[in-house]
């Protein structure tokens, strides 16, 4: 791999700037994350972090809002944005010459919106239409039904909130949730690409060191309720989740859970896709992924079938679930080997990839893993390891959620 440098600058307000220089590229990435996202909404107004992201980017600094979209435009900029649990997210891509005049455009985003008034409608319906393709996206819908019950909330928390929450929503909410949490302490501005460091330090200080830091808000966690839940839907089709407990990302078993899971799921040579879906040919779509929040972690199997023949593919995904805990073999873990050197080759071409990177690594971590430094860590998983962490924490406690016309059984879990 090429030789990564990862350069850092912490400003005395709390903002913390990341680069990865990528000089073999004439392109360059910046990602912001700045610490407002849904967690912090009030639980009436759930939807207020995702619908302020929208209005945000309706007029800023000097630009109104046709002229904030045409100023991007006119630097190449592939601008991206949305609200997540614990940030709003800020991002572009661009040729590497244009860096610093689309960070000062971001700046005003983030510093300066207009939030004019007369765009507050249609701004909440773009949260409405997105609320509205995650209701006709089923697997999206089970999947976010299971994060909401597997982490409780805050945790759990969909950030397109509901229809009423964004209808309830008004002007002040968000000019309240705006001056509230849009601040510097915990912002996170990573670039990667081809950069001068010191340059982008210049210009994000004369952006953002005034800025003033404001206390965190408080949250209110409350447990989460795991179990069995069916959600009744009219359909030939029928959506399974299955999750049961991970690794956070800084857990030090991480990659031993990310080896267990990658055999169990990653490629069509995995024992997911092997099993429920070529031997049996029990459902068009079978995968499980690890997913993590900052504090807590699960594992999520998503399966597609049919009606007919739900409950025989949430037997068989179980009982794959239970064999795991037996171990994995050496040709297994090789070609997940493989797989996961591949994926790191690719990513070291993309600087959007490596900026977000920075962004998640620094938030979960507080330091970034390298290309390099993943790749030693996968390197030295051995069929040893692996298995004895298996023998350890094997999968278990199983959750569940099904949308679909007929409720299915999970074996020693009481339905809700």
């Amino acid at each position: 791999m090429k030789q990564q440098t990862i350069l850092t600058h912490q400003f005395a307000n709390g903002l913390t700037l990341i680069g990865q220089p990528m000089p073999w590229l004439q392109s360059a990435a910046f990602a912001l994350s700045v610490p407002a996202g849904s967690r912090y909404d009030d639980k009436e107004k759930i939807g207020t972090a995702n619908f302020l992201c929208e209005m945000v980017q309706r007029g800023c600094g000097d630009y109104d809002s046709r002229q904030f979209v045409e100023a991007l435009q006119m630097l190449g900029v592939d601008f991206t944005s949305s609200a997540g649990n614990y940030h709003t997210h800020f991002g572009g891509a661009l040729i590497a010459s244009e860096l610093l005049p689309a960070l000062r455009i971001t700046a005003d985003v983030l510093r300066r919106p207009h939030l004019p008034e007369d765009q507050l409608e249609e701004g909440r319906m773009v949260c409405l239409q997105e609320i509205a393709a995650t209701q006709d996206d089923l697997p999206q819908k089970a999947m976010a039904r299971m994060k909401a019950r597997f982490y409780g909330d805050p945790d759990g928390r969909d950030s397109d909130g509901t229809i009423e929450s964004i209808q309830s929503i008004t002007l002040e909410d968000l000019q309240n949730a705006h001056q509230r949490l849009y601040r510097p302490d915990g912002l996170i501005i990573a670039v990667a690409g081809q950069f001068d460091f010191d340059a982008v330090v210049d210009e994000v200080g004369k952006s953002f060191d005034d800025w003033k830091s404001k206390p965190s808000p408080e949250v209110a966690q409350t447990p989460p309720s795991k179990g069995v839940e069916h959600i009744p839907f009219e359909s030939e089709q029928t959506h399974i989740v299955v999750g049961f407990k991970g690794c956070t990302y800084s857990d030090e078993n991480y990659y031993l859970n990310r080896c267990a899971i990658g055999v169990l799921s990653d490629g069509m040579s995995s024992r997911l896709f092997t099993e429920v879906r070529e031997k049996r040919g029990l459902c068009y779509t079978v995968f499980a992924s690890n997913h993590s929040v900052k504090d807590s972690a699960g594992v999520f199997c998503y399966s597609g079938t049919t009606a007919a023949r739900a409950q025989e593919t949430l037997d068989v995904i179980v009982e794959q679930l239970r064999e795991l805990s037996a171990g994995v073999t050496e040709a297994e873990l090789k070609r997940l080997k493989i797989q996961i050197r591949s994926g790191l080759v690719s990513q070291q071409e993309s600087c959007r990839s490596r900026a977000n990177a920075l962004n998640s690594n620094w938030f979960h971590l507080g330091r970034i893993r390298t290309l390099d430094e993943i790749l030693q860590n996968i390197n030295s998983m051995t069929v040893e390891k692996v298995n004895d962490y298996l023998s350890q924490h094997p999968p278990a406690d199983f959750s569940l959620v099904t949308l679909g016309s007929k409720s299915l059984t999970l074996r020693d879990v009481e339905p809700v």
